[in-house]
């Protein structure tokens, strides 16, 4: 759509209007507006029913500038879209207020709209700290590992907690291959994608089946690792209901048997 927006506005067709009911097109559109000549408008026909209005998106690109706008497509992927999942209860207004705060994030945006080889630390750093605001705006730390610490000694939901530094690099990845490698070429009549498993996987690993998998995380999986932090309190042997059986590990330390309890 957008890319035939593009070519009617270089034909002599001034006024533009796109209908459509997804949010990505509405992205789009805004990013793609701040390209178009001054006389030139495009509209976005959004939403049904009561929902529906007309957006103007050229406007929307002129109050934002251009390096916002352009930007857009990468912030929109990161905080979660049809293929990058979204941080678990924080909406996309709360990480809109978070970039006006951020104003570094800008530059970090457009870096990774580019689509590089590689992501840069200074980058990843920047989005560490975009990250730990939209989970407590009052945070001063930097370091994502040490704020997921404090979040997991205070949250009783883990899945509430922001992630690790390892997950949340997967996870740009991901935004990274949506926003800069697939609607970085929405001009484009043919597209040409990396392979999606290419570049450490860019987030995503293939399954036996062929089917595309989220890369979570390079960490090994809590479970494997952490298993002395599980604990029973009986002191005669495990029995079907303690925790040490029905996870099908061997007793620790801190079991009340002092791990002498066998699994037999």
């Amino acid at each position: 759509m957008l890319l035939h927006a593009s070519h009617a506005a270089r034909h002599g067709h001034h006024k533009i209007m796109i209908r459509t009911v997804d949010t990505d097109v509405v992205v789009l559109a805004v990013s793609v507006a701040q390209n178009l000549q001054p006389e030139n408008e495009l509209w976005i026909a959004f939403g049904t029913g009561k929902r529906f209005r007309y957006l103007a998106a050229h406007e929307v690109a002129a109050g934002l500038r251009p390096e916002k706008a352009q930007a857009l497509p990468v912030f929109h992927s990161l905080t979660g879209s049809d293929t990058v999942s979204s941080f678990a209860s924080h909406e996309k207004k709360t990480a809109w207020t978070v970039w006006n705060v951020l104003p570094e994030l800008t530059k970090a945006l457009l870096k990774l709209s580019s689509a590089p080889s590689d992501i840069p630390e200074e980058v990843l750093h920047t989005i560490e700290r975009f990250v730990i605001l939209l989970y407590g705006r009052r945070s001063t730390c930097t370091d994502i590992d040490k704020a997921h610490k404090k979040l997991f000694a205070r949250k009783n939901n883990v899945e509430l907690i922001l992630p690790t530094k390892s997950a949340l690099e997967e996870h740009v990845k991901r935004a990274v291959y949506q926003g800069g490698h697939v609607w970085g070429q929405v001009l484009l009549p043919a597209l040409e994608l990396p392979p999606a498993t290419s570049w450490a996987c860019w987030g995503w690993t293939k399954s036996e089946e062929g089917l595309y998998e989220p890369h979570w995380t390079r960490l090994p999986q809590a479970a494997q690792t952490c298993c002395e932090l599980l604990s029973c309190k009986y002191k005669k042997g495990c029995v079907k209901r303690c925790k040490c059986k029905m996870t099908a590990l061997d007793c620790t330390a801190l079991c009340l048997c002092e791990g002498e309890c066998t699994q037999n």
